[in-house]
């Protein structure tokens, strides 16, 4: 049995993700502050962190980055929060998440997120186990997907696990166009239209990294299709 740990100060939200969990088979485990998580964490197997942004004493980005730092490199956190716009979601992901979710969600959405994350780190695990090394390049773009690390232009690029997961499939398949309901698949493992702006947020938070490195174009947009990971020779 898998098991969740959610950081929720609001208890009729907690009440809502706890029993939808639970009718799905996981042990949640429900704490409100950072210190209570912190304890779980240390004295448990988790799988999967469900983490709001909004907690009193310390916030959720300060937890997660607090996470990341103390070693739980490798544990898969969910961020829901309130503040849904471009610039708290670039916040969440630039403090370790894996991946967010607005307030309010569907609780269908949630459970494929958290399906999503928990499968991936199923397959990672399988991955280093088999010692397999695989590298990948595309111009000024490498990828060593047994190390989990990705380079451009030569500068390793900081990634979260669901970026990483984005730029692996562009640079396996590239000059391939992906539609978003595609990448929902291959990347988040949500087999339908969720009805958000995930995939372009990701997508291009994934470029601007790129970009913030080297001046040259990597992923382009195909107005009406999806994207597309294409570089120039020139």
């Amino acid at each position: 049995m898998q098991k969740i740990l959610l950081v929720e100060d609001e208890r009729n939200v907690a009440e809502f993700i706890v029993q939808g969990l639970v009718e799905d088979g996981y042990k949640v485990t429900h704490v409100t502050n950072y210190t209570d998580a912190l304890a779980v964490i240390n004295s448990d197997r988790i799988d999967l962190v469900i983490l709001d942004v909004l907690l009193p004493e310390v916030n959720g980005l300060e937890i997660c980055k607090n996470l990341r730092q103390l070693g739980h490199k490798d544990l898969p956190i969910l961020m829901v929060t309130a503040l849904g716009s471009p610039e708290n979601v670039v916040l969440g992901l630039d403090s370790g998440a894996d991946d967010y979710l607005s307030k309010p969600f569907k609780l269908i959405e949630l459970k494929a997120r958290v399906r999503s994350l928990i499968r991936r780190k199923s397959e990672i695990a399988k991955h280093l186990q088999n010692h397999e090394e695989k590298k990948y390049q595309y111009g000024f773009l490498e990828l060593n997907d047994f190390k989990k690390i990705a380079y451009c232009d030569g500068q390793e690029m900081n990634l979260t696990s669901t970026e990483y997961r984005l730029l692996l499939l562009f640079i396996q398949t590239p000059n391939k166009v992906f539609q978003r309901n595609e990448l929902l698949d291959k990347v988040w493992g949500i087999n339908f239209d969720i009805g958000s702006n995930v995939v372009d947020v990701y997508v291009n938070y994934l470029r601007k990294k790129i970009e913030k490195i080297t001046n040259k174009k990597a992923i382009h947009t195909v107005i009406g299709m999806g994207y597309v990971l294409k570089i120039d020779d020139n």
